[in-house]
């Protein structure tokens, strides 16, 4: 069977909610990535067998086949095809599976995988509305779960994990602490400059909805706030429940941002002269308990890790989203690895550089592949989470 490799992987910056992205269509913005990936392979858009891309919130802007309509503002051939795919917060990590399968079985030689997710515009619960065309969960999920209180949202998820594992508040305001530190450490080193796409800044007024350009490039995260410590975070009161432990400062931003990567068989890659940065070694997916949703990374990594016959000890780094602190975690004890917490999210993650959601898969992607390169290392995994209880992963070897 052929082999899948990425050629290359970008994403914009992750803009602030109502920031600098914030008055960027989102088809738009995804076309920036579309159309780096073009001028930093030397690629014509027009061998592109599909395009493939995330996205959670599939209402107003976001709705009708973002990824259709991302390929048309880019102004690639009518001819290019695409889609849209919603695995929840897995989605452009799934796009980027989906995009590799059909390389494995033949089906396609070049396929872009993206993710996009402008949460200025068309925010979390979007796509659910007002309830008048109704509700996600029918009478027979409730009743399933009726005898354990019912759903939760991902909040109190995140603190039914942080109980269950003994995280007090200060475990998880020193892990945020450190996605901050870290985050912006990688910045003023420059380790993102070789992923993130330059995009002027695009500014909608939260109040008014008016649009104001600029000839400003956003070419760093604006979620990072360098200084952030243990005392500061410790000011925030919980987000979820008053006697909580989860705030806004040790869980992933609300975020707007573009992501995308260049996949194709590597002999498509041979005979095109470029070089593939990595190849997928394996990926695999787990549905857990929608209740304490967010667990799914160890099992989708286990199995993930099973199928390449290798042990997490064979693994060189770890790319986990960090949609809360706990899940990063739970995940790191359970793997056994708290006393490797330095190839975990070296360089921060949601809680840090933000969680735009369908893109935020891609993102990983990219941020792993500039590591692995960094520290001349072999082998990665790439994890999230899921609301509703999924988690998607994949081993990752670098060419």
């Amino acid at each position: 069977m052929p082999t899948a490799v990425i050629v290359d992987a970008v994403r914009t910056a992750g803009g602030k909610r109502n920031g600098k992205l914030s008055g960027w269509h989102p088809a738009d913005l995804a076309a920036e990535t579309l159309t780096a990936l073009v001028e930093r392979t030397g690629i014509d858009p027009g061998i592109v067998d599909d395009v493939v891309m995330g996205c959670v919130m599939q209402a107003g802007a976001q709705s009708v086949n973002v990824g259709r309509n991302a390929v048309l503002a880019a102004g690639w051939p009518e001819a290019v095809p695409a889609t849209t795919v919603d695995r929840q917060c897995g989605s452009s990590q799934q796009a980027a599976h989906f995009a590799a399968q059909a390389v494995i079985a033949g089906a396609a030689d070049v396929v872009v995988a993206a993710g996009v997710e402008v949460m200025s515009q068309v925010p979390m619960g979007a796509s659910i509305g007002d309830g008048k065309f109704g509700f996600p969960f029918g009478p027979r999920v409730n009743l399933r779960y009726a005898d354990v209180g019912g759903l939760v949202p991902q909040g109190i998820s995140a603190e039914l994990i942080a109980d269950k594992w003994g995280l007090s508040r200060d475990d998880l305001d020193a892990f945020a602490a450190e996605s901050q530190r870290r985050a912006a450490q990688a910045t003023a080193e420059g380790r993102f400059d070789h992923e993130i796409v330059a995009v002027r800044s695009i500014h909608r007024d939260k109040d008014s909805g008016a649009v104001t350009e600029s000839d400003e490039l956003v070419t760093a995260d604006e979620g990072i706030r360098e200084g952030t410590t243990v005392e500061t975070l410790a000011n925030l009161k919980p987000a979820f429940k008053p006697d909580g432990k989860v705030t806004a400062g040790n869980s992933s931003q609300i975020t707007d941002g573009a992501s995308a990567a260049l996949i194709m068989s590597e002999e498509k890659a041979s005979a095109l002269g470029l070089r593939p940065r990595a190849r997928f070694h394996t990926f695999a997916l787990a549905g857990v308990d929608p209740v304490t949703m967010l667990t799914g990374p160890i099992p989708s990594t286990a199995k993930a890790l099973d199928k390449a016959k290798m042990k997490i000890d064979d693994i060189d780094l770890f790319e986990v989203n960090e949609a809360f602190a706990s899940v990063v975690l739970q995940f790191a004890h359970d793997a056994g690895l708290e006393d490797r917490f330095e190839d975990i999210n070296p360089n921060g993650g949601g809680i840090s550089l933000g969680h735009p959601l369908g893109a935020t898969g891609a993102r990983v992607t990219a941020t792993l592949l500039n590591e692995l390169d960094r520290r001349d290392a072999r082998y990665g995994i790439a994890c999230m989470c899921i609301g509703f209880g999924q988690a998607i992963a994949a081993v990752i070897e670098r060419v």
